[in-house]
Parts: C-alpha cells; structure tokens; sequence
C-alpha cells in the first residue's frame, strides 16, 4: 500500500495518491491530471477511483478529464448531485480498492455532501482519514460557503459540522494519520496550520474546535468569529465542479498563442482584455505596458487573479519566456479559461519594438525616513487586517488588496501615496491596478512591512484602532 500527497503550494491544496496491488485512487485532484496519471504508470498500477470529499470552491478538480483519460469512477458522498455522471456512495459503504479498503464518512457542514475517506489497511486496520475540507490540521472548514446551496444559515451549517466532527471523526483511533485538503493560506479556513498531515491524536490535542468539553454553542461562535469574505471566483469554480468544463488540454492550447506586439494591441483594443504581467513585481516596476496588471507568477497567483479579476473577463497575459504553459495552466486551475494568447519576447519584445512604457516609483525605507523628517506622508498598508492589526506603522492607514474596490472612491487622485505590504509582492499589484484606473500618485516601499521594520526607523504600533482604517 502506497499513500502520496501531491502538493500545490500557490493554491495550498493537497491531492493524494492513494495505490494498493495495481490498484489506484486519486483523491481530491487538480485540473491539469497528467501527474497522476503518470504517476500511476509508475507503478503499473490502474486508476480506479476519483474520490472526491465535496464539490471545491477554490479550484477546478480534475475529475471529469482524469476519468475520460483513466476509465476511473468519479465517486462522492451522500447528497451530491453533479451534472455528469458519478457514484454516489452511502454513508458507510465501503469500497475495495486493491487489498486494502475505504469507508466513505458523510461529515455534511461545510458543505452539505462533504465526506471523508477512512483508509481500512490490509490487515483491516482503520490507517489514514482524507478529510477534505471537514477537517483541516489546526482548523476545521469554514460553514460559510454553501449557504445559498444549501438554503442554511453559516450558524446551521456550523451546528452540522459540530456534529459531523463529534459523531464521524473524533471517535475514530487516535493514532490514524490525517490527510487534509488544505494547508496554511488556503481561504478554506482561517488557522490552518503550516503542518501538512497529523495524527488525530494531535489534533484532538491541539485544534481548537476539537476540545472535547467544547459545547455546541461555544463551537459555532468559535468558528464563525472572524471570517473574512470568501474569494470571488469561488462560487466560478463551484459551479464548474458540479456543471462540468472544458478539456484543459483545450484550454491550454488557446491560451498560449504567441502575438507580437502588433497583433497583442490589437486582439486587446478588440476584446477589452485585462493585460495581466506575470512578471516578478521587482521586473514590472521598472517597465511595463501601460494599463498591465502585475501579479507575479512566483507568489501566489492564482488565488489573487481570482479574488482581483472578474472570472469571465479576456485575458491577454506578459510572462518570462518559457513560463506562458504554466500562466494559461494556473489559471486554468481556478477557472479562467478565457485566456487570448501572450506577447511573444515578453516585455523586452515591447519595448523593443518602440512601444509606450510605464514604470513605477519606488523608495526604500530609509529614503522615506528621510522625506518624513521634512514633510509628512500618507503611508498605505494594503495587507490583510489580521497583519496590519498585529503590528504597523505609526500612521500607516489599512486598505487590504482583497477590499481594493471598496475603497477606491476614497482615494484622492492628486494626494501622493506611499504603498507597502509585507514584502513587496502585493503593494505592486495594488499599485498597478490602481494606474490602469487612472490613479498615478503612488510610490512602492521596497522591502515591505519587513524592510521597514528592520530599519529601525519608523515607530511600530501593535494594536487596531478604528481611525486606521479607511
């Protein structure tokens, strides 16, 4: 018996292999399949299971290509209803996969069909839990998000995970392994730690909404309290779970189609296509094509082009040569599958070609310092409340990138802004989508909130105020 997590760290999310005498399962897969596939012919072994724990929100599974490819059965839990065809398993209903066997748990409350697999070894050992999005390590699942799908209130939809949890998963062996769907940074949860599996065990020991004298009450409060909107292009991706989509392979193909300077101004003035650079923000800043987006393919892309652009909207994209497959296919993940094609030579080819260009203003902190000790600025902080509320800067006012478009009437176009985040990766998104809607008085702090603070230069605040938020 083999048990592999296959890792995606820009959406967070765990998919695992699961394969027992040329028998195999895929669990909770991505769009793009072909490493399961291939992974799989590794072991001459034949997949037979698509298993999936609930209908995903934040990414595009790969459950209708990878059975077109493999002949494999889609299967879910109780209550699910795709558009396609699948099985849908019974509460309890075991599954033989190989040697070994799986036990499907209905744990409705994140999602209503939510399930977990519990893994029956050869020896008939209960051995491992793939727990979807019911049971993450150091949270649970938010029960926000299927509300309208559900017609139950986030507080019924989290008195049903209480449940799921006491009566399915924390009655099970302790010393079973844990196998989530998410770890740290996904919008799946709100704690989830950056240990990618635990034994239940642990988890019992230290997740807060396992406590064992926790009531129902407390439990609701508890992980309910602080939920932040969930992304826009979540209920996109929904939706293609349980309708259906298009062959990636297609998708891929259209989307990366060399255009050259030319013929990219023109399909853009044609189709009104975001320009979205993919370019790491320290490149973009020093040039750009005017009105591009930058989301740099080196963080965290595909859930900040969800959240930041409209799901159906044409992209036309800019990246470093070699990297256009890997654009189309990322985006692909989440659902975009309206990309155009990409600038052939990248940016160099634009300016080459005697193009406008655009750039950024940057400063570093002690150049800031400096210009304080002579006039005063207006610093924004645009990482998320959470952040900005452990610890800023003196005076700094918090407009998180994910609330960009709450705030924009906020701000005056003739008042000069100081922009940083924690890095450097999200101020220079924020920066940009701001130019491209006719907002061009912002300077980017290099380094972030990090380089500030290492500076010694600026006095720290470690409390929220109302008055720091616009």
């Amino acid at each position: 018996m083999k048990i592999e997590q296959l890792y995606t760290g820009c959406l967070a999310h765990g998919a695992y292999y699961i394969e027992s005498n040329g028998a195999a399962a895929i669990v909770d897969p991505l769009r793009d399949v072909a490493a399961y596939i291939s992974r799989a012919q590794q072991d001459d072994a034949v997949i037979r299971y698509v298993l999936e724990t609930h209908f995903h929100a934040d990414f595009v599974s790969g459950h209708l290509d990878l059975a077109a490819a493999t002949g494999a059965n889609i299967v879910y839990g109780p209550g699910a209803t795709p558009a396609f065809p699948a099985y849908i398993a019974t509460d309890g209903e075991i599954l033989t996969l190989g040697d070994i066997k799986i036990k499907v748990l209905h744990t409705p409350g994140h999602t209503m069909e939510s399930s977990c697999f519990l893994l029956i070894d050869e020896a008939g050992k209960e051995t491992a839990l793939f727990s979807g999005d019911t049971l993450f390590i150091g949270d649970v699942g938010r029960p926000d998000l299927a509300q309208q799908a559900s017609g139950k209130t986030r507080d019924e939809l989290a008195g049903i995970l209480f449940d799921s949890l006491r009566n399915k998963i924390m009655p099970l062996p302790p010393e079973i392994t844990v196998y989530p769907a998410h770890g740290a940074g996904s919008a799946c949860g709100k704690l989830i730690s950056g240990q990618r599996t635990d034994t239940l065990g642990g988890q019992l020991r230290t997740n807060y909404a396992l406590r064992a004298d926790m009531s129902r009450e407390e439990f609701i409060t508890a992980v309910t309290d602080g939920l932040t909107p969930p992304p826009a292009y979540f209920p996109l991706n929904v939706q293609m779970n349980k309708q259906g989509y298009e062959n990636v392979d297609n998708v891929i193909t259209r989307g990366t189609r060399p255009l050259s300077p030319e013929a990219f101004e023109a399909l853009a003035n044609e189709t009104g296509a975001i320009l979205l650079d993919t370019r790491g923000p320290e490149l973009f800043v020093d040039g750009f094509i005017p009105g591009a987006v930058n989301i740099g393919l080196d963080g965290n892309f595909a859930p900040w082009a969800g959240t930041l652009i409209p799901g159906q909207q044409p992209i036309l994209f800019i990246a470093d040569p070699g990297r256009e497959q890997e654009v189309v296919t990322r985006l692909a993940r989440i659902g975009f599958d309206n990309t155009l094609g990409y600038l052939k030579g990248g940016f160099e080819a634009w300016r080459a070609a005697g193009r406008t260009v655009d750039d950024i203003v940057t400063i570093t902190p002690a150049e800031l310092a400096e210009r304080l000790s002579w006039i005063p600025v207006q610093l924004l902080d645009v990482r998320r409340r959470n952040e900005f509320s452990g610890e800023h800067i003196a005076g700094a006012v918090n407009i998180p990138l994910e609330y960009i478009n709450d705030h924009i009437g906020q701000l005056d176009k003739q008042q000069l802004y100081y922009v940083h985040c924690a890095g450097g990766y999200r101020s220079v998104i924020f920066i940009s989508i701001m130019r491209m809607r006719g907002y061009h008085n912002f300077v980017d702090i290099k380094g972030g909130m990090k380089a500030l603070k290492e500076s010694g230069l600026f006095q720290l605040s470690d409390y929220f105020t109302p008055s720091s938020t616009l």
